[in-house]
């Protein structure tokens, strides 16, 4: 065996780590009244700011799943928007020009 084959095969590509599953640094621009109350909450606790942050988003998406919808007329989609649901029968348009011809006769 050549000393270039076993370069190549042992030490340029290692199939030990293929994925990423450490935790990540990343950076966030955060508005002076939630970078104050994550702070705040973060010194209280004695945790790191990042892990206030990450609380908070948790505790978001928790009270979001549960939250109900305002009005037993309306539903919440999955992505948190609120739409009439659907009741009754189905107007269509070819319905709205029948009764507008009747209205002008």
């Amino acid at each position: 065996m050549q000393l270039f084959d076993c370069a190549s095969i042992c030490y340029l590509a290692s199939k030990s780590k293929v994925i990423h599953n450490e935790l990540m640094r990343t950076t966030v621009t955060l508005d002076d009244d939630a970078y104050e109350t994550a702070m705040l909450c973060a010194k209280g606790k004695g945790i790191t700011l990042g892990a206030a942050i990450s609380e908070f988003v948790r505790q978001g998406q928790a009270a979001r799943s549960l939250e109900s919808s305002p009005s037993p007329r309306l539903k919440r989609l999955p992505n948190g928007m609120l739409v009439a649901r659907a009741r009754g029968r189905v107007i269509t348009s070819e319905m709205v020009k029948a009764a507008l011809e009747e209205d002008d006769d």
